[in-house]
């Protein structure tokens, strides 16, 4: 190759750099455009929700009064989806991962890739359908022996359309999510880390505990916040499985609500200052959101150095 053919060579190499570094910087430019156009929208729209007068809100206390209860219902919710679906969610990808058998484990990961793509409101019509009728004597039972806890006081649901349904079905929605991402997390840990602790007489257990799952432990937060997130701003299946209602500390009991199912059964038919109290609960729900996403952020940055990545 001549000297002439190495220099074009090398300029166009120097201008497709170039190209590629602008591209990527205005798509990053992009994303953050809109993120402060959304928030921008949501705090023009709510302004005059939270500076109206407190009997022209719904309850007649103001927009806090208004919004607080909606919005420990919606933690409740995304809270019950997490403690079931991320001890779930990790096993079922360690099983994919170190225990099953390559094709077996192929397809465990089609099926459960799969389960992402089913939409919100088929996940909620099984749930008003079918879940809800046949969890109901379960929770009969659970006020009957169990109704000294305040989460469990009767009387519970005759239709077992609670707060405890609705986070039990957003569980099985984002179980998927944080499985996927897991489980490609763990088949990542480099394979002398898992050799090592096996040649120094680890069991599978072990080598699993002392390699994998520290490796692993950023992409674990990630993949849980990620489910947080989908299961925060979940509105229909919540919509069709909760029966809404006043905010109680009873998880068997119909009542409370979440505030993406709120904006979405009430929008429709809303108007005037009704309207902006909705996009001011959606205001709050993008800020906890928000919120929680740097939370997991400040946790993966602390503790990245103590990380089998590291």
């Amino acid at each position: 190759m001549t000297t002439t053919s190495l220099t074009t060579s090398r300029g166009a190499g120097r201008a497709g750099d170039k190209v590629f570094s602008a591209a990527t910087l205005a798509a990053g430019c992009l994303i953050l455009a809109v993120l402060f156009g959304v928030a921008l929208f949501l705090v023009i729209q709510a302004l005059p929700a939270l500076v109206a007068s407190p009997d022209k809100i719904q309850g007649g206390e103001g927009f806090f009064a208004y919004i607080w209860p909606i919005v420990i219902g919606t933690l409740i919710a995304a809270a019950i989806a997490l403690v079931i679906a991320t001890p779930v969610a990790i096993g079922v990808a360690l099983f994919i991962s170190h225990f099953a058998p390559r094709k077996l484990a192929s397809g465990l990961g089609y099926v459960i890739d799969l389960l992402a793509a089913i939409p919100s409101v088929v996940y909620g019509a099984w749930g008003a359908a079918f879940l809800a009728k046949e969890i109901s004597p379960a929770y009969n039972w659970l006020a009957s022996n169990l109704g000294w806890l305040p989460i469990f006081q009767g009387p519970a649901s005759a239709t077992g359309k609670t707060i405890l349904t609705a986070g039990i079905v957003l569980s099985v929605m984002i179980l998927p999510i944080i499985t996927s991402l897991t489980r490609e997390i763990f088949l990542q840990t480099p394979k002398l880390h898992e050799e090592a602790a096996l040649a120094l007489g680890a069991t599978r257990w072990e080598m699993i505990k002392m390699a994998v799952l520290p490796f692993g432990r950023p992409g674990i937060v990630s993949a849980v916040m990620l489910g947080l997130g989908r299961a925060l701003g979940e509105t229909m299946a919540v919509a069709l499985v909760l029966s809404s209602g006043a905010l109680t500390a009873s998880l068997i009991q119909s009542g409370n609500q979440t505030i993406a199912a709120e904006i979405a059964l009430n929008f429709p038919e809303a108007g005037g200052l009704k309207v902006n109290t909705l996009i001011a609960a959606g205001l709050v729900l993008f800020v906890i959101t928000l919120g929680v996403n740097m939370i997991a952020r400040w946790v993966i940055t602390r503790h990245k150095e103590f990380s089998g990545a590291n």
